[in-house]
């Protein structure tokens, strides 16, 4: 499941034959605040940049990103029932406190109990749509692998689809959570980096995952290509070895397609 952000990510993962993708909290904040995700980004601006997907590529079931609910659990049903209702397949609800404290380290997190009402809200909205409720848990950093677990358990109890334990050390803590889920599907992010386990795609299905996401995959290469281009132009050309060649990218926008669809309506002279 290719992580997208905007109309031109989803069109292309769409191109490339992947029937999924997430829409992902972490890659819309660096497109549209061009910064980290430290919980600053809005429902409104999630919503807006789920809407760029959806349009672009209609055919990819969307998993949305709804990070802690932007409140408290009557927030979380606005946020389940706003993107049910606009076709997205699935959406992510976590147990992190918000507002974050003034720091970027650590991932503190409701009480186990006051989780556990998010995700009982979550689920009861989804019911009007049909979509599905990914309940993720961050506590694992701050108050280990145990109260992780338990959260997991509780998650499904509460009638969550899919479960994801975030920041495993390892793939014995990778095993507790997957055992947890009861036979539910397990979700996993895949890109490397992060102070977690990250197996490969094969280890990932060996070790019972079920879904696996990869936030950067596609924009630490976008950003690379980003910054090549402005050097290249910087040191006076006109664009990097890795540019697409302009009759590619004029295809891949779109330019004939549009002729081909405007054909029927052009007026005979």
């Amino acid at each position: 499941m290719p992580a997208v952000w905007d109309g031109i990510s989803a069109k292309l993962t769409q191109a490339a034959g992947f029937k999924t993708a997430f829409l992902s909290g972490s890659c819309c904040a660096a497109s549209r605040l061009g910064g980290a995700d430290l919980d600053l980004i809005s429902f409104g601006e999630m919503f807006d940049s789920f809407t760029m997907v959806r349009r672009a590529a209609p055919d990819l079931l969307i998993l949305a990103d709804g990070d802690h609910g932007y409140g408290n659990a009557m927030n979380v049903q606005r946020t389940v029932r706003a993107y049910g209702q606009a076709g997205a397949a699935a959406v992510l609800i976590e147990d992190k406190i918000t507002p974050r404290a003034l720091t970027s380290a650590g991932k503190p997190c409701l009480p186990r109990e006051e989780a556990r009402m998010k995700v009982r809200a979550a689920v009861q909205a989804a019911k009007d749509s049909g979509i599905l409720v990914l309940a993720r848990t961050d506590c694992r950093p701050t108050q280990g692998i145990d109260e992780a677990v338990a959260r997991i358990e509780i998650f499904v109890e509460e009638g969550a689809d899919i479960l994801f334990l975030d920041s495993p050390a390892d793939d014995a803590e990778i095993a507790r959570g997957i055992k947890a889920a009861g036979g539910r599907p397990s979700f996993a992010v895949l890109s490397p980096g992060g102070a977690r386990a990250t197996p490969t795609q094969a280890e990932a299905a060996q070790l019972g995952f079920k879904i696996g996401t990869f936030p950067t995959g596609m924009l630490s290469p976008a950003i690379a290509g980003i910054q090549a281009g402005l050097a290249t132009i910087k040191a006076g050309g006109a664009e990097a070895t890795t540019a697409l060649p302009s009759a590619e990218l004029r295809t891949l926008l779109g330019y004939p397609a549009y002729d081909a669809q405007a054909k029927p309506f052009i007026l005979k002279g």
